[in-house]
């Protein structure tokens, strides 16, 4: 019997893939690792795969950890028929992995919509999957650092202007490794930054358009899904410049929607350093606002996640840390009660991580939420959130007036930088976590893979 070394045995513990994959030639185009002569070139040996340390968990025990087929630069997570849809925020691109063994995560595909072309949200349903293109903004300006990109309007961002995809792209992934172009609705503009959509005959999206100052909301009719056609725009007076409006936005603030989540004849709006807003959309061709809220200042502001908890008339509203060492102060995640939409209210916020220093590098604060999708874990009462530099957080909202920690997951730095900006510090930036009915937790990082975690709680 021929012993195992250590590093061997971590390696088969952790179920690392360690595939480089190649883009395929073609904008659209589909890499699979059956039946696509090439598609491996250039893999390198599971063996010659790094062992990355497994972070510090609390009542979060690490299962796996996967370079995502050479491209770590995850950003929303999706789950269907145990494979996850990865969107990349610099890859231009999303990766495809299968999770039928979880510690055993095998690249199995890449889409891209072409060079330029950010794909980094995504929304999956009925075995379909719509995906957000748009500018690769990095690609396409003079950042050096990571603030510069939060403190100013979209289209005021662009530079160095290439060629891009700007729209709606819809999927067939009934196959689960293979994403099937079934039709795409161009939208003129830099193209869009997120969506929800949960299934049903409407998505609602955050989308510019040229002759706007960044992304609106828009909502887009999915009655027959090989013909999506928008039926609504609505956006925050002064960003409409084309029909004469005049930003009131002060220099070094950004108002923009990040996305809109619904539930029932409502949505919920994050706009950045806009607020947050409530509508009436009961007729989703006519959203009607119901009201408007901003706790910035004195907050930072950063608004990016709004999940509604219905079941209680609550929602909890992230707003996401965008910059390096607290450079900006403390972000917070609020919960607001909703219960007279025309007038919420903050009650508490989320106790912010304090078991060690993490404002000495990267940064540190929220990022997103785990958004209770169907067919996902979903509770009113456990919220799991990322935290850039600190990782995973799971919280005990029961009482919605003292919300506590419950567990944690710290992770290891990033054995690499894969943001191109020049100024950015490397360091662990948790960016998505999409949990399972069992607990199992898919969660992504800008620079440092995916980890796969089980919470025990």
């Amino acid at each position: 019997m021929t012993m195992m070394t250590r590093r061997e045995h971590m390696r088969d513990l952790l179920g690392l893939t360690a595939l480089s994959w190649l883009p395929p030639a073609t904008p659209r185009a589909h890499a699979s690792a059956a039946g696509a002569p090439g598609a491996l070139q250039g893999a390198r040996a599971a063996s010659d795969a790094p062992v990355p340390p497994q972070g510090i968990g609390r009542r979060i025990r690490h299962l796996s950890y996967s370079d995502q087929g050479g491209r770590p630069d995850g950003v929303q997570v999706m789950v269907n028929r145990r494979h996850v849809y990865v969107g990349h925020m610099f890859s231009d691109g999303v990766t495809i992995l299968d999770a039928a063994d979880p510690r055993r995560l095998k690249p199995v595909g890449f889409f891209t919509a072409g060079v330029n072309t950010r794909t980094h949200h995504l929304q999956v349903a009925d075995d379909l999957l719509l995906l957000a293109n748009g500018a690769n903004i990095v690609a396409m300006q003079s950042y050096d650092d990571m603030r510069s990109y939060f403190e100013n309007a979209l289209a005021d961002s662009i530079t160095n202007r290439k060629k891009f995809r700007s729209g709606l792209s819809i999927h067939d992934i009934s196959r689960p490794a293979e994403m099937k172009e079934i039709a795409f609705l161009e939208m003129p503009g830099f193209g869009i930054n997120r969506l929800w959509w949960p299934g049903g005959r409407y998505a609602y999206v955050s989308a510019h358009f040229d002759g706007f100052t960044d992304h609106v909301l828009c909502i887009v009719d999915l009655k027959d899904i090989t013909k999506p056609e928008i039926v609504s725009r609505w956006w925050l007076p002064g960003m409409n410049r084309a029909a004469g409006e005049t930003s009131t936005v002060p220099k070094g603030r950004r108002v923009a929607l990040h996305h809109m989540i619904t539930a029932g004849n409502r949505g919920y709006g994050a706009w950045r350093d806009g607020g947050f807003t409530i509508h009436d959309i009961s007729d989703p061709t006519k959203p009607r606002l119901l009201s408007h809220i901003n706790w910035s200042p004195p907050f930072p502001g950063g608004t990016h996640t709004p999940l509604p908890l219905p079941g209680r008339n609550l929602a909890v509203v992230a707003d996401e840390a965008n910059a390096e060492k607290c450079a900006k102060g403390t972000f917070c995640t609020f919960v607001v009660d909703v219960r007279a939409p025309e007038n919420p209210v903050p009650i508490a916020t989320l106790p912010a991580p304090k078991d060690r220093d993490f404002c000495g590098l990267g940064v540190f604060g929220p990022h997103n939420l785990h958004e209770n999708r169907p067919g996902s874990f979903r509770s009113e009462e456990t919220i799991f959130a990322t935290y850039n530099i600190a990782g995973v957080r799971v919280f005990d909202i029961k009482d919605a007036f003292a919300p506590r920690e419950i567990a944690s997951w710290v992770p290891p730095t990033p054995t690499r930088l894969i943001d191109p900006r020049p100024n950015v510090a490397l360091a662990a930036k948790s960016a998505d976590v999409y949990v399972t009915t069992d607990g199992l937790m898919y969660v992504s990082d800008w620079n440092g893979g995916m980890n796969v975690l089980q919470y025990e709680g």
